[in-house]
């Protein structure tokens, strides 16, 4: 029987190693701890909704996830296929369920699955209901209480799991909030980087219908995400999408990670758009073009280039720790305009207050057309209203003896310059984040999926960054 202690949900859901930790007994015990949840919060009779992405054997945890739910009482709406996170999110609003469960890793290399929770308002779970989830799998555990759990089959006779198609509504509602027309009435050639996910056929679906051609690569489902480290969209597995682009005269390259829940962007020359990058422009989109207003939330590794938007176009912005469990309630508790986090996921107004891989894309070809310009030139169009930002991050392995030592260095450090900048602020709410006089920021935080040490790092300019980072990486001895 697995300890307590090696089931911790982080910034997004349990992620552990496939037949190690992540096994069907531990999910089952998660399933169980979650259906108390909802029992004792007098939560039941609203439902659940559970989802999976193309990981190996996803589909058959989400069954073990539903059977344990329903053997519980709980009615169980199960997707038919494998889905987008974001399709699993908007289901709960639609059904009005009171939660959402998604067997998915996201990003993590082939070897590791996970275990997603979702709010009755389609969000992450919050840290309240995490924090009460654990507390009930530590029980189970202590008591050695066995997740019990009907056959599946017979509980599909019976009408308390329902198989469902997610995927169709979804992407009903996201016409509702892009003029998909428009877009399709263009000339484009649009190149998607499925990532072998969830993703796989949404966009050219989506945009099939007019004068745009999409051509969609590593569409296949293939749990082993062949060519790529892990599915995850930042520049080191986009070399294919790159070259795509660059060899078929794409207008833009989007790649979507494995559950198709954050975005990442290749302008129309192969290069790389980082997603600070794509967030400000999205941003300096929605305010300026279409002239809308209201908070903006994000976490405290997001660009200074929000604060500089959020300046000229008078709208505040709200920063949070890392996690969307952060970003979410505070676009709900301040009816925010958008959110979003320095990994690529960004969230709308009027639509789930999570992150959506698909729409972000949708929004950003938006961008495209009602301005007539390229990716490259959006970017221009930016960096002439906020100035240059270079970032970098830096996602370092260690040792897990050092784990503590490098805690207690993060918390301990107080130097007064990193490079050539002074410090101007030390903020220790999320890690440790250093605000530099003059402008930019440095940071080192551990991951709360991963076995990293994350640092992070925005300035004017790529020689001040390397700077900066080779600074914070002597202080830590990493």
């Amino acid at each position: 029987m697995t300890p307590s202690s090696s089931i911790r949900f982080g910034t997004d859901g349990w992620r552990a190693l496939i037949a190690d930790d992540f096994t069907f007994f531990n999910v089952r015990v998660c399933a169980k701890a979650l259906a108390d949840q909802l029992i004792n919060d007098g939560k039941a009779g609203n439902g659940a909704v559970v989802g999976y992405d193309t990981r190996f054997v996803s589909d058959k945890f989400a069954k073990a996830v539903a059977a344990v739910l329903a053997t519980h009482g709980i009615h169980v709406w199960l997707c038919d296929r494998a889905a987008p996170t974001p399709a699993v999110s908007y289901a709960v609003t639609r059904y009005r369920a009171a939660c959402g469960v998604v067997i998915t890793a996201s990003h993590n290399p082939a070897e590791w699955n996970g275990f997603k929770v979702k709010s009755e308002l389609g969000g992450s779970a919050s840290q309240e209901q995490i924090t009460g989830l654990e507390q009930n799998i530590g029980c189970i555990l202590a008591n050695r209480v066995e997740a019990v759990s009907k056959d599946f089959d017979a509980l599909v006779s019976e009408g308390i799991i329902e198989s469902v198609d997610l995927i169709e509504p979804y992407l009903a509602g996201l016409t509702e909030l892009v003029d998909i027309s428009a877009i399709r009435s263009t000339n484009m050639r649009v190149v998607v980087d499925a990532m072998y996910g969830a993703g796989s056929g949404i966009l050219p679906r989506l945009l099939t219908g007019g004068k745009l051609k999409t051509v969609e690569l590593n569409s296949s489902h293939n749990p082993a995400f062949p060519g790529i480290k892990q599915p995850e969209p930042v520049e080191t597995n986009l070399a294919r999408l790159k070259k795509a682009v660059c060899e078929l005269k794409g207008a833009i390259g989007i790649a979507l990670d494995g559950d198709a829940d954050r975005v990442g962007i290749v302008d129309e020359n192969g290069q790389y758009l980082n997603t600070l990058e794509v967030f400000s422009i999205l941003a300096h989109h929605i305010l300026g073009r279409q002239g809308k207003r209201g908070a903006i939330a994000c976490t405290i590794t997001m660009s200074d280039m929000i604060d500089k938007l959020g300046e000229l176009y008078g709208v505040p912005i709200i920063k949070t720790s890392v996690g969307f469990k952060y970003v979410g309630p505070a676009m709900i508790d301040n009816n925010g305009l958008m959110g979003g986090e320095e990994s690529g996921g960004y969230a709308f107004r009027n639509h789930i207050p999570e992150r959506d891989g698909v729409l972000s894309a949708l929004i950003m070809l938006d961008a495209m057309v009602s301005s007539g310009k390229n990716p490259s030139a959006l970017m221009d169009e930016l960096i002439s209203l906020v100035g240059p930002h270079s970032f970098q991050r830096l996602d370092l392995k260690f040792e897990t003896r050092r784990r503590q030592e490098l805690l207690t260095t993060l918390e301990s450090i107080e130097p007064s310059q990193l490079g050539t900048h002074r410090i101007e602020r030390i903020d220790r709410s999320d890690g440790t984040r250093f605000t530099l006089e003059g402008g930019g920021w440095a940071m080192a935080r551990f991951s709360g999926t991963e076995p990293l040490l994350r640092l992070y790092c925005e300035a004017q300019n790529p020689d001040q960054v390397e700077l900066l980072l080779t600074d914070l990486r002597d202080l830590l001895r990493v």
